[in-house]
């Protein structure tokens, strides 16, 4: 078996061993707004629950050469941002959100989905998400060094929005109607494959 320290390797090699180990990963798709109304969107597949009572998740966006991204910047300025769950019906459009372009910037602009106003926070919503997270920021906790290091965000969520064909019975998701897309490594994705049920031990 091969062993690696990973104070021997570099941050890209610590990076692939991670992203490719760690699989598959869900990606949030996460809007924004800064304080002069800016909106910015970016897909994330370092992110997933963290609680439920409150109901929070997390995302962490990484630095590059200490300069921070947009959605980190945005979310600590007005404390609020909005979850998607990426799908097989806007991965592309998810995917075309992810070049890096000038903060002032909208990405949205690059797709065909469409905003609207959330209910709860200032930051806006894509209509055509089946599943959509209004988020306020918990806390932001910085993670390694200046240069190289993350931001680790954690929000709570103030209100769900699901699509009638995601829904059903009592606060049940219908994953096959979902059909959420994962993130695996490099350009790599994966959609959901065969699903099998095991009881949980009682005793």
């Amino acid at each position: 078996m091969k062993q690696l320290n990973p104070q021997e390797l570099s941050k890209q090699q610590n990076y692939k061993l991670l992203s490719g180990s760690v699989i598959p990963r869900p990606i949030a798709f996460v809007t924004t707004q800064d304080s002069t109304g800016n909106i910015n969107a970016a897909p994330f597949s370092f992110f997933n629950v963290v609680n439920s009572a409150p109901p929070m998740i997390m995302i962490s966006t990484g630095k590059n050469n200490g300069k921070r991204k947009d959605t980190s910047l945005n979310i600590e300025e007005t404390e609020n941002f909005v979850v998607h769950i990426t799908d097989s019906d806007n991965v592309e459009d998810v995917n075309n959100t992810a070049a890096p372009i000038e903060r002032e910037e909208n990405e949205i602009e690059r797709t065909q989905m469409e905003l609207i106003d959330s209910t709860v926070v200032d930051a806006p919503s894509v209509k055509n998400a089946k599943v959509r997270m209004e988020c306020k920021l918990d806390r932001l906790i910085q993670l390694g060094d200046e240069l190289e290091g993350s931001d680790l965000i954690i929000g709570e969520v103030v209100m769900f929005h699901i699509d009638d064909q995601v829904y059903f019975e009592d606060s049940k998701i219908y994953a096959e109607t979902l059909q959420p897309i994962a993130r695996l490594s490099g350009n790599d994705y994966a959609r959901l494959g065969d699903k099998f049920t095991i009881e949980r031990p009682t005793e």
